[in-house]
């Protein structure tokens, strides 16, 4: 039985370890369904496989992140935006871009957009 327990504690620590890593500054365009292509920018923390940090069009905007977390390569989170709008943002991590969507309901009208982030080095 020990032997079990220390096998999963291990394998545990090593998905843990494994967990890409999303922390710093990305950049890039937010494309809201329908429209022009604007700019979005992320600032992320990470430990382990919990996201934190803020988001928004540009440095000077930036809005705190909830329920941030990593599973593998697909990163998730709400971003809340001073409206009172929550976004619910589903990115995938390859390398160093971040790409997905973000969606939103506002004023009863679903609302969707496309990201597209580099990571700044």
């Amino acid at each position: 039985m020990k032997t079990l327990a220390c096998t999963l504690l291990l394998a545990l620590c090593a998905m843990t370890a494994l967990a890409a890593d999303v922390a710093g500054k990305w950049s890039g365009s937010f494309t809201p369904e329908g429209q022009e292509a604007g700019t979005g920018m992320l600032i992320l923390k990470q430990s382990g496989t919990e996201v934190s940090g803020t988001g928004g069009p540009n440095a000077e905007q930036q809005y705190p992140l909830a329920n941030g977390k990593i599973d593998g390569n697909k990163v998730t989170f709400d971003l809340q935006h001073p409206s009172g709008m929550v976004l619910k943002m589903a990115l995938v991590l390859d390398g160093d871009t971040l790409k997905g969507d973000a969606t939103a309901n506002a004023d009863g009208q679903a609302m969707k957009a496309k990201l597209d982030l580099k990571r700044e080095k």
